[in-house]
């Protein structure tokens, strides 16, 4: 007899899991794979937070911390928003989090009932749409294209109806287009004023190329949701932040008692760390700066232009129509054929993305550089 199976889990499978497990049947059959499919940085933590957690494993207990994470670490985010800033935000408002995941769900189950529309720009992170509908709350597809950079306007917003949320991200995952100044500010008053919940993305402060990220922090009704995932290089230390308006912090706090207890004690410790550790890490930025350079130099030459101008994070993401109109075998040729591994625009994009494709720009420098130099010599 079978049984029950809830709903819940009835979500979209993440397809770059898809294409990882294909790139890495390539390489047990001992062929090379670029790995430009995935966004995690080809960098360690920095070595300030890799020498604070080895030391912790020696001394510390690491046992359970404060649900909502430790005093050192959020006052380290708290000088973190006045450095970067120039914001006071009080420690009363950080949640640490195991993860920018653990974030979004925390502010959904917070924020959120079932049945709830919240809206989400096509494209974007897969994950929001997946948790939503894991909660029960409905995710509603916002119209954007080039003219906003992909990013979602108050005049988007007027025209789909009641909503309780939205979810937003500069940059942006999976196009790395930002909005343009003062236009995040701009959502966030009208949010405010249309009682509609903004939670903004902001994972990807620090890697821009331009024009800096602006935060929504200083929106009495926003949530925030950072990582030490990116710009930190510390994907695995499944550790970021939230900030949250003053009507949250309890409701999270218990959330988060109940659901995690609390953040990994020794990835706390390296994230104090890595904040005094910003030389080393401008210097990936730098990295990712050149590689972005040299990979829109060989899209460009095999006439996969980016659909918005990727002035952040390290991702570039290209219509794939003049070369192919199947998007999923446009990557899988690519990697049978080249061995760069890139990621379909379905994942992003259930409606769109057939003809759109992800690259990734964040591995090492001899990666990109070859990678770059395959699709240059592809011929499709």
């Amino acid at each position: 007899m079978a049984l029950k199976l809830s709903e819940r889990g009835d979500v979209s499978p993440f397809l770059v899991m898809e294409v990882m497990r294909a790139a890495a049947e390539r390489e047990a059959t001992g062929k090379d794979v670029l790995h430009l499919e995935v966004g995690q940085p080809g960098f360690p933590a920095p070595r300030g937070a890799r020498l604070a957690a080895a030391k912790a494993l020696e001394t510390e207990t690491l046992g359970y911390t404060n649900a909502l994470g430790q005093p050192d670490l959020r006052s380290k985010i708290c000088a973190h928003y006045r450095d970067q800033y120039t914001m006071d935000i009080d420690e009363s408002r950080i949640a640490v989090t195991t993860g920018s995941s653990a974030g979004f769900l925390l502010a959904f189950l917070a924020c959120f009932a079932p049945g709830d529309r919240v809206a989400l720009a096509d494209p974007s992170y897969p994950c929001y749409r997946n948790i939503l509908k894991a909660v029960g709350v409905e995710a509603v597809a916002i119209p954007v294209d080039a003219s906003t950079a992909f990013q979602p306007t108050p005049e988007a917003l007027a025209g789909l109806g009641p909503l309780d949320g939205v979810v937003v991200a500069s940059p942006g995952n999976p196009t790395g287009s930002m909005f343009a100044p003062g236009e995040l500010g701009r959502l966030a008053d009208w949010c405010h004023t249309a009682g509609i919940r903004l939670i903004s993305d902001e994972i990807y402060h620090g890697l821009t190329y331009g024009q800096d990220g602006e935060t929504a922090a200083g929106s009495p009704s926003a949530i925030v949701v950072n990582s030490f995932s990116k710009y930190f290089a510390m994907t695995g230390w499944r550790i970021g932040w939230a900030i949250l308006p003053e009507d949250l912090c309890k409701p999270i706090e218990r959330l988060a008692q109940n659901l995690f207890i609390s953040p990994p004690a020794i990835s706390q410790i390296a994230a104090a760390a890595a904040f005094d550790c910003h030389e080393e890490l401008q210097g990936y930025r730098d990295v990712y700066a050149a590689n972005r350079l040299d990979l829109l130099d060989a899209l460009s030459a095999r006439g996969l232009t980016p659909a918005a101008p990727p002035d952040g994070a390290f991702y570039i993401y290209v219509d794939t129509s003049p070369v192919a109109n199947d998007s999923p075998s446009f990557c899988t040729s690519l990697l049978n054929e080249t061995g760069v591994a890139a990621t379909s625009g379905l994942d992003f994009d259930p409606i769109r993305g057939s003809q759109s494709a992800r690259f990734s720009f964040c591995a090492s420098r001899a990666d990109v550089q070859e990678a770059a130099k395959r699709i240059k010599a592809w011929r499709r």
